[in-house]
């Protein structure tokens, strides 16, 4: 009788752990139908779809390797890892608003010879940094009224990301990195000269320019062109 009843409570414990597997992975399977169209997500987006759902979810699910992290209350599933340019999309997802600029955005335009690894960002929001799977991302904070200049390119996919013209990239430098004063200084940027001559929209870059309202700016401008001969 108590062989019984000990081979019975073996079965039913087995058969309560099987059954928890099964009721998580079906939430699993319907999160990841729910949510896998929007490449990233943030946790207000699940508490919107269900005010009740279990946050402890994505600690374990990222422990499995079924979710990354982004930073914090931003997630991604792991596929995502082989869309082309989705490190540079979610950039503008995970803090917002911002767009891609500065060095990122002048190497993405060939204008600077190297090759950029962190995706830099400019934000109305405070300078931050953050580091997860897909790269390093760093945002330098402006004002709001210089929080302009940027065009939404597409992804392969058809994701949206937001980048600045090759102008606005140009002059978030300048403006956010102001050690670059001298015509050695600017000769050290090492701008690609034929596209600073030939592809930089001059008229574009100048209204830009008005919008800082930054004599000293204006200044490092001059400096350039006058260092590359323009």
């Amino acid at each position: 009788m108590f062989l019984f009843y000990f081979h019975n409570s073996l079965y039913l414990q087995s058969f309560g752990n099987k059954n928890k597997n099964i009721v998580a992975n079906i939430s699993y399977i319907a999160f990841r139908e729910q949510f896998v169209k929007y490449g990233c997500f943030s946790i207000n987006q699940v508490r919107i779809w269900q005010s009740g759902f279990d946050e402890n979810n994505f600690t374990r699910w990222c422990g499995q390797g079924l979710l990354i992290r982004l930073r914090r209350g931003w997630y991604a599933f792991p596929e995502c890892r082989k869309i082309p340019d989705f490190g540079r999309y979610i950039a503008g997802k995970i803090y917002k608003p911002s767009y891609i600029s500065l060095h990122t955005a002048l190497s993405f335009y060939g204008m600077i010879p190297e090759s950029v690894v962190s995706i830099n960002s400019v934000s109305t929001l405070k300078t931050t940094s953050f580091s997860n799977d897909f790269g390093e991302y760093t945002y330098q904070s402006i004002k709001p009224s210089l929080f302009f200049g940027f065009e939404l390119k597409k992804t392969s996919d058809g994701r949206s990301i937001p980048f600045a013209t090759p102008e606005k990239a140009l002059l978030d430098l300048l403006y956010l990195y102001p050690m670059y004063k001298t015509e050695d200084d600017m000769a050290d940027l090492r701008l690609d000269e034929d596209f600073l001559t030939e592809n930089l929209n001059a008229d574009r870059l100048h209204e830009y320019l008005s919008q800082y309202n930054s004599k000293a700016l204006e200044t490092r401008v001059k400096t350039m062109f006058k260092a590359y001969g323009i």
